[in-house]
């Protein structure tokens, strides 16, 4: 569409650059997608990756909610800098797209939509909106081999930890690499139970609310209750594993494996999002504090 012809229309600036460059914009939706249903069908239906879609929904209206500000700031940058950019990113979604990397394939997207932004509203408005991008960066999944090899020793520590607390009870309980004997069961500490999942989840959601809720407060603090974040992830998987080997030793092994299941699951998701919020509550003194806020 003619630029005048749209200038004419007194539209908002960034429904003006669409209007204007709508092949840009289409060639992102053409990418974009694709990808998104992958997302969807792959990792989005697992505990990996539930996540995902709420990390894009409120990533996006953080960069909503400071769009006046951004627009005031705006200065388009040159055509090469974007090329740069663009270009290697291009391929590797290619590549990664055609050989179902899925990865380096949502990597690449970002990059891509992270390139056109910068094209359109320049070097300082991606600065003031790097916690938006670093957020959005949760959406990419872990490859699988660097999943194993985190997954690996989180799974031991849990399973040694509740064997320790068990015995140490009173409970007849043996354990063999990852594998829990108690009474006349087996059970198996499943990577679902290593942590992983539920830390990269509650770490995403822990920072969310860390920027929301003390965006002026010292960096001291923000990175105080950023560093409670993997304690209480490894603590309430510690819990859930012992609620389901109590489960199975009392009620069975198809009670444990059951809906008991998934509900111990949510029940520890949520009781570590809580003790972020408490942890944040208890030291609130500490805050005040450092913000040089005596009242």
């Amino acid at each position: 569409m003619d630029m005048a012809r749209v200038q004419r229309l007194n539209l908002p600036p960034w429904l003006n650059a669409m209007l204007v460059d709508w092949p840009i914009f289409l060639g992102l939706l053409a990418l974009a997608i694709p990808t998104l249903a992958s997302l969807a069908s792959q990792v989005w239906s697992t505990e990996a990756g539930v996540h995902g879609p709420i990390v894009i929904a409120t990533g996006l209206w953080l960069i909503a909610r400071r769009k006046d500000e951004i627009l005031q700031i705006r200065q388009p940058s040159s055509g090469w800098v974007i090329a740069a950019i663009m270009v290697p990113a291009l391929l590797l979604y290619t590549f990664s797209r055609a050989f179902d990397f899925i990865s380096v394939e949502v990597g690449a997207l970002g990059l891509i939509l992270i390139a056109v932004f910068y094209h359109y509203f320049g070097a300082e408005a991606v600065r003031r909106l790097w916690f938006p991008i670093l957020y959005l960066a949760f959406v990419v999944p872990l490859p699988g081999w660097l999943v194993d090899q985190i997954t690996s020793p989180l799974k031991s520590y849990i399973s040694w930890s509740a064997t320790e607390l068990l015995r140490w009870a009173g409970y007849p309980i043996a354990r063999e690499g990852v594998t829990l004997y108690i009474a006349q069961y087996q059970l198996l500490v499943e990577d679902a139970c290593a942590g992983l999942n539920s830390l990269i989840s509650l770490t995403a959601i822990s920072l969310f609310y860390i920027y929301i809720l003390h965006n002026n407060a010292s960096w001291r603090y923000s990175a105080f209750l950023i560093l409670w974040i993997v304690p209480m992830a490894l603590l309430a998987n510690l819990v859930r594993v012992l609620a389901l080997v109590l489960i199975t030793y009392y009620l069975g092994n198809e009670a444990a494996q059951g809906f008991l299941h998934s509900t111990a699951g949510l029940v520890m998701f949520a009781t570590a999002l809580l003790g972020i919020f408490a942890i944040d509550k208890l030291m609130s003194p500490i805050r005040r504090w450092l913000t040089g806020d005596r009242a």
